[in-house]
């Protein structure tokens, strides 16, 4: 195998290995995001703030073995029971 086929190789590895590391990751509105955090009597929301031009509120939510995830304008109101922590930056392969 040639030093370029072998790195191209290294490069699928690395990728395929972030994508099964992230798990299932479903990207909602914040609606329906909003209606998932009604619905969990308890939990754990990672949110973080961030933005270039504009500023961007990104959150995460585990529920039923899924995560969640939105994206929105406008901050969402995080129930008090549910815990939550706040990241310096949100990363979503493809989103």
């Amino acid at each position: 195998m040639s030093n370029g086929a072998a790195a191209a190789a290294a490069a699928a590895a690395v990728i395929a290995n972030a994508i099964k590391a992230s798990g299932v990751i479903v990207q909602v509105s914040p609606e329906d995001f909003r209606s998932l955090l009604l619905r969990s009597e308890t939990g754990l929301v990672v949110h973080s703030e961030g933005g270039l031009f504009r500023t961007w509120y990104k959150y995460l939510l585990g529920y039923k073995g899924f995560a969640f995830y939105t994206k929105s304008s406008e901050p969402i109101a995080l129930p008090p029971r549910m815990e939550t922590v706040r990241a310096g930056r949100i990363w979503i392969p493809g989103a």
